[in-house]
């Protein structure tokens, strides 16, 4: 199971979107900085999720993030 997840950082008002098939360790990650180079990292402040809804498998959940990207 994967989920595509919108996350939200309060101090500098910005949402992320992403895909994971472990979302509670995603979250985790995105918070401690782990991805580098990554848009989230660029930002202090602390990333919560705001919005979650599976997918049957990685291939439908990187479509619907590419869709909700597009709006």
């Amino acid at each position: 199971m994967y989920y595509v997840y919108a996350l939200y950082n309060r101090k500098h008002d910005k949402i992320y979107i992403g895909q994971s098939d472990d979302l509670e360790q995603r979250e985790i990650l995105h918070n401690q900085k782990i991805f580098k180079n990554s848009y989230t990292a660029r930002f202090d402040g602390e990333w919560t999720i705001i919005y979650k809804e599976k997918a049957i498998d990685r291939k439908s959940a990187l479509t619907r993030e590419k869709q909700l990207k597009s709006y």
